[in-house]
C-alpha cells in the first residue's frame, strides 16, 4: 500500500543506522512490528498472576 507522509528526517536517519536498514521502508516496517509485538506482550501482562496453571515442571521436563 502507498502512503505520503511526513516525518523528521532526522529520527528516519537515526532509524535507519541503529537498525542497519537501508531503506525508509524497512525502518517503518520494522517499527509498525515492533509496536505490534510490544502491545499484546502489554495484553498479557494482565493475566500475570490470574492463570493458576495446575503443572509439574519436572513431569513436563521429564524429571523424577
Amino acid at each position: 500500500m502507498r502512503v505520503t507522509i511526513d516525518l523528521p528526517e532526522h529520527l528516519l536517519n537515526q532509524a535507519m543506522k541503529l537498525t542497519h536498514k537501508n531503506t525508509k521502508t524497512g525502518v517503518i516496517v520494522l517499527a509498525l512490528e515492533e509496536l505490534i509485538r510490544k502491545s499484546k506482550i502489554a495484553d498479557l501482562k494482565q493475566y500475570k498472576g490470574k492463570i493458576d496453571l495446575d503443572i509439574d515442571l519436572n513431569t513436563i521436563r521429564n524429571r523424577n
